[in-house]
């Protein structure tokens, strides 16, 4: 929230989004994944990918995969980039925002 470029507000909101999705995805197969050897440890490198700087791995999630369903299902995502007019919600990431437009 403090840094000086969005980079890593976009980085940690891809993250969540997806830890999101993970868990909601545990807590329905919880009977499932106990069967199965090493979810546990897979999961955990699997949240390193997600979280860790080096590979960016929420980032490139929600850039190939999530935007994309965005988009298919109608949802207009906008890249501000810093080109703001001075409104609060030029400070919000890009993959925050978003408008549905209504049919007519």
């Amino acid at each position: 929230m403090e840094s000086t470029t969005k980079v890593d507000d976009e980085q940690w909101l891809a993250y969540w989004i997806i830890y999101s999705f993970i868990t909601l995805f545990e807590m329905a197969a919880e009977n499932v994944l106990y069967w199965i050897p090493l979810w546990y440890e897979a999961k955990l490198l699997l949240v390193a990918w997600l979280v860790l700087p080096q590979f960016r791995g929420a980032s490139f999630i929600y850039d190939k995969f999530v935007r994309e369903q965005l988009r298919k299902n109608g949802v207009r995502l906008q890249d501000n980039h810093g080109h703001g007019h001075g409104h609060a919600a030029d400070h919000v990431p890009h993959i925050f925002q978003a408008e549905h437009h209504a049919v007519h």
